[in-house]
């Protein structure tokens, strides 16, 4: 960790001086080492591991009925300009046997947010994990993000929002599975 630290310092440094500031002024003296501890935190879904977060939270539970856990804040880093996007993310599942510890979810959405992301790609990855670790009847994941990429430069557009979906099994296959999950995020 200590030589990621010190190569986000350097580059950082290098940054300052490439546009034009000067990197030993006193307001930018820390800033090498606060961006790199703030990269350090940005990108810990690298490290993370699926298994260690669920941490063994998946129990027998006789339950068919729809889980929901909505307005989950996330923030992200957007891979193509390294700009943060933030938002909310809803996440339903219909249990097949097995539920998941509640708290879990947000970990989960954590771990891939935590990483260079876009959020169509991260939608998914929170939908197959989900899937993969619970074998439901269904998953669905709605997320909706302001991208800062999109309202600081480009188009400029300060108060648009992207909304992106997974829907898999009983989610893609019935309508009304689909309408009810919707209902209850309120779209």
């Amino acid at each position: 960790m200590k030589d990621k630290i010190d190569d986000i310092q350097r580059i950082t440094e290098e940054l300052i001086n490439s546009i034009g500031e000067d990197p030993s002024r006193e307001g930018l003296l820390k800033t090498p080492l606060r961006v790199a501890k703030s990269w350090d935190y940005f990108t810990q879904g690298y490290s993370a591991n699926v298994d260690e977060i669920i941490n063994g939270a998946i129990f027998d539970e006789q339950c068919n009925d729809m889980v929901v856990v909505r307005d989950i804040e996330f923030f992200s880093m957007c891979e193509h300009h390294m700009i943060p996007f933030f938002g909310k993310a809803h996440v339903g599942y219909i249990p097949n046997g097995k539920v998941i510890g509640l708290s879990k979810i947000p970990r989960i959405i954590d771990m891939f947010s935590r990483r260079l992301q876009v959020q169509e790609r991260l939608t998914h990855q929170i939908a197959e994990t989900i899937k993969d670790n619970l074998d439901p009847t269904g998953v669905a994941v709605v997320m909706e993000g302001r991208h800062l990429c999109m309202q600081m430069r480009g188009v400029a557009k300060q108060n648009s929002f992207a909304t992106t979906s997974a829907m898999l099994g009983q989610f893609r296959k019935s309508s009304e599975t689909r309408a009810e999950f919707l209902s209850f995020i309120g779209k």
